[in-house]
């Protein structure tokens, strides 16, 4: 099933994790691998309510609910290494990397991700992707992570495009919110994952 864009769409954004790139997978394993080393179980429904949001946020819960007596950005970066050990798992969401190809050189692009610089950078290495995007804004580049709409604000002002004429690629309800917040289109890719 192909991805149809709104003729009138000036500038396309696009969430990462679980929307251009299929790298669940990666971080439930890296979040099981970390949790079984500070000797808790992860609860993967933390994923499904959480996605979008930055790292920082899922380690300050997993500590809070487990009672760890460890600072959260000692979770963030253990968790981060593991993730980047393996970011070479990650895969291509097929029909929306399709997208990114097709107006590639067409209309300004953008990735908004609640994911770190370097997560960001290894996964679109990964996915070939690199070269493709006018900008990248990550969670290092903004205060407030989605569901605000900071990120994908960013993303427009940094392609000089108004937020009314972008479209949203997303996976999570988080960043759902994010670009409505923001006033802009949304495409909600979960009917297009295999």
């Amino acid at each position: 099933m192909k991805i149809s864009i709104d003729p009138k769409a000036k500038a396309l954004i696009f969430d990462l994790d679980g929307t251009l790139s299929d790298s669940l997978p990666v971080h439930i394993a890296t979040w099981h691998r970390l949790c079984n080393e500070m000797g808790c179980t992860f609860d993967e429904r933390i994923v499904a309510e959480m996605t979008g949001m930055a790292t920082i946020s899922f380690a300050e819960r997993i500590k809070e609910e487990q009672r760890l007596n460890v600072d959260a950005q000692e979770i963030v970066n253990k968790k981060q290494s593991y993730f980047w050990e393996d970011a070479h798992k990650v895969k291509p969401i097929a029909a929306v990397v399709e997208v990114v190809k097709k107006y590639h050189k067409i209309l300004p692009m953008a990735v908004g991700t609640g994911a770190s610089r370097r997560s960001t950078e290894l996964q679109l290495e990964t996915l070939q992707l690199k070269g493709y995007f006018d900008v990248i804004v990550t969670a290092d580049d903004v205060d407030r992570h989605k569901p605000n709409p900071d990120t994908f604000l960013k993303c427009a002002q940094l392609m000089n495009v108004s937020p009314e004429d972008c479209v949203v690629f997303e996976d999570g309800e988080l960043g759902m919110q994010a670009a409505r917040k923001a006033g802009m289109s949304l495409i909600d890719v979960r009917p297009y994952l295999e």
